[in-house]
């Protein structure tokens, strides 16, 4: 794996990245890679879809089957 130094890195920049990293459980240099990740799957056109991220993530632990009743037909509207 690369590593990548970030010189010159305004303080408040810095400070706000601390306390994101904070807030989330992870080390700045974590964040860091959290943010790159994200940034650029955005640029890279993945769809940002709950579904297909739900699936991407759980879709390993297989499926659930599901049976559905059978669709009764619909009431006549009534008449007024």
């Amino acid at each position: 794996m690369g590593s990548i130094t970030i010189r010159r890195l305004d303080d408040d920049l810095k400070e706000r990245l601390r306390q994101r990293a904070a807030r989330h459980g992870r080390s700045m240099e974590d964040e860091v890679r959290e943010v790159l990740r994200i940034t650029l799957a955005a640029e890279a056109g993945e769809p940002d879809n709950l579904a297909k991220r739900i699936q991407a993530r759980f879709g390993a632990l297989g499926g659930v089957e599901l049976d559905l009743p059978k669709r009764e037909s619909t009431r006549e509207p009534p008449a007024f």
